[in-house]
């Protein structure tokens, strides 16, 4: 078989990703929100990703899908379908899935524990919003417009720690731009962050 076509047939239909992902949080917060109704103190448990992590492993996948509200829920599904819907078009369906999985997690783990030093009553965390913005980064670093960029920097002798911090910057005050009142910001920059050196790097690319 040759692989450029099979990579071609694996990324064919970019909708597929994107409207599994979609589903998965509608299904997932919907759950959410039935067994809240219910139980409240069983729905954290279940859905609400919180430190000690170890104590509740699954919540790392399960907080990802989830959301705290119908408006959290729609706002989020905007971004991942705009945004997915380019990533997923040069990649494979288990990929984008991973990296969805992936961004989110680290994004909700970077929330729980940085945000934990500073609220010593803890910090639980639902959304998809921080790998909703690791696909709006891998979308701006995947840009051919960012190699020109890249190719000005070495042209002009830019150390890479300068470089680096310019990107962190930038990440910051996007997410700041972008994050509502009492929104997870840390989320926010860490999923931004892994979305731009993800997408620097291709590292979704077929």
């Amino acid at each position: 078989m040759d692989p450029p076509a099979a990579s071609a047939r694996s990324r064919s239909n970019p909708l597929r990703p994107v409207a599994e992902t979609l589903a998965a949080m509608a299904v997932v917060s919907g759950a959410f929100w039935l067994v809240g109704a219910v139980a409240r103190p069983l729905a954290s448990s279940l859905f609400v990703l919180s430190t000690p992590v170890v104590v509740r492993p699954w919540t790392l996948v399960t907080s990802v899908y989830a959301h705290a509200g119908l408006g959290h829920l729609l706002a989020n599904a905007v971004v991942v379908a705009v945004a997915g819907l380019p990533v997923a078009a040069n990649t494979t369906r288990a990929r984008f899935h991973a990296f969805v999985l992936a961004t989110g997690a680290l994004a909700g783990l970077a929330q729980v524990w940085l945000g934990g030093l500073l609220a010593p009553s803890g910090v639980g965390v639902v959304g998809t919003s921080g790998a909703a913005f690791a696909l709006v980064g891998y979308v701006v670093a995947a840009n051919p417009a960012v190699d020109a960029l890249g190719r000005l920097a070495r042209r002009l002798d830019a150390p890479p720690r300068v470089v680096v911090g310019a990107v962190a910057v930038l990440a910051l005050l996007v997410a700041v731009a972008f994050s509502g009142p009492g929104s997870a910001l840390i989320a926010h920059v860490v999923g931004l962050a892994c979305g731009l050196g993800a997408g620097r790097l291709r590292l979704l690319r077929v």
